[in-house]
């Protein structure tokens, strides 16, 4: 009986051990998965900002720029306003997000949030994305994201930039569902908003891979991948036009911006093709600048600040 317990006793202290030695082996796997998961893009060299962008984004406001809309959905126009809203902010690497303190490892970001309102007959479209691109212009976007609400239900998506492009999607759609993609690293459509106000003359031109906008893919059901584009950049007059093609998709964006500093985006058409064959047809969404404010709208909200909005045309 003693020698008996004693082997199973043994048997206990071998398992405990190996155990133990298989816990801490996993521990340093995990680890090492979660630092190859959170190691953000190796950048290049910081391009220098000028006394002009200097003053103009780190004056203590954000630029709020209201438009007329006209978007397609469900094939008619459906009219509302969209409004871009641009601030600078420090970003925490590793984690993205907006930073609460001070860190001299923060990266400075320009941000834009671009929300759309609009009806679809009984029921509201509220749609939101937003870009968090390095004002240095030293890589791509850390971080994109899109959510669209509507009365069948919601979904969100986000894109986060690590070795690759980290892509969490949810929808309330069967076929999309819940999914989490890994993308080879490509040029955003959401990122060219705000690279059109760091630095257009570094657009990207000619014919490369493109991962076009969140929304397009989300409210489309595109497959959430990389498509070929052919870019181009014309100026006529006060005004450059920045075209992205998508040849697969039928689908070509034009946005028209100031070509001079400060860059404000004056308009954006986007044309698709619907249907298929014969049937198929061209459809135009754009929008139309209406009024541009500076302002820390983050302090303006009392009742008090509602006037700003009739400001806006909104």
């Amino acid at each position: 009986m003693k020698i008996w317990l004693r082997q199973v006793m043994a048997v206990i202290v071998f398992a405990m051990i190996i155990g133990t030695f298989g816990s801490c082996k996993d521990k340093k796997a995990d680890s090492e998965v979660l630092a190859a998961t959170i190691e953000v893009e190796k950048r290049t060299p910081e391009k220098p900002l000028s006394n002009e962008f200097k003053s103009y984004w780190y004056a203590g406001n954000a630029e709020l720029t209201s438009y007329a809309l006209e978007e397609v959905r469900y094939g008619e126009v459906r009219e509302g306003k969209a409004v871009l809203i641009y601030v600078t902010e420090p970003f925490v690497a590793d984690k993205q997000v907006k930073s609460d303190t001070y860190d001299p490892n923060n990266i400075p970001v320009l941000k834009l949030n671009t929300t759309k309102k609009y009806l679809t007959g009984i029921y509201p479209y509220s749609i939101m994305s937003s870009s968090f691109y390095p004002v240095h212009d030293d890589q791509h976007a850390l971080k994109v994201t899109f959510s669209a609400q509507e009365w069948c239900g919601h979904v969100f998506t986000q894109l986060n930039n690590r070795k690759k492009f980290e892509v969490s999607s949810y929808s309330y759609f069967e076929r999309e569902g819940d999914q989490n993609i890994m993308l080879d690293k490509e040029v955003l459509e959401n990122g060219i908003w705000n690279k059109i106000r760091i630095a257009p003359s570094d657009l990207p031109l000619g014919d490369f891979k493109m991962i076009p906008s969140l929304e397009y893919l989300r409210m489309s059901h595109s497959d959430l991948k990389a498509y070929t584009v052919k870019a181009t950049l014309t100026t006529n007059d006060e005004i450059a036009t920045y075209t992205i093609a998508y040849p697969d998709l039928g689908r070509t964006l034009e946005i028209e911006f100031t070509a001079t500093f400060p860059h404000s985006i004056e308009s954006w058409t986007d044309t698709q093709t619907s249907g298929q064959g014969p049937s198929s047809k061209k459809v135009v969404s754009r929008a139309s600048k209406i009024k541009t404010l500076k302002t820390p709208y983050w302090q303006q909200n009392g009742n008090i600040h509602l006037s700003l909005r009739d400001t806006l045309g909104l």
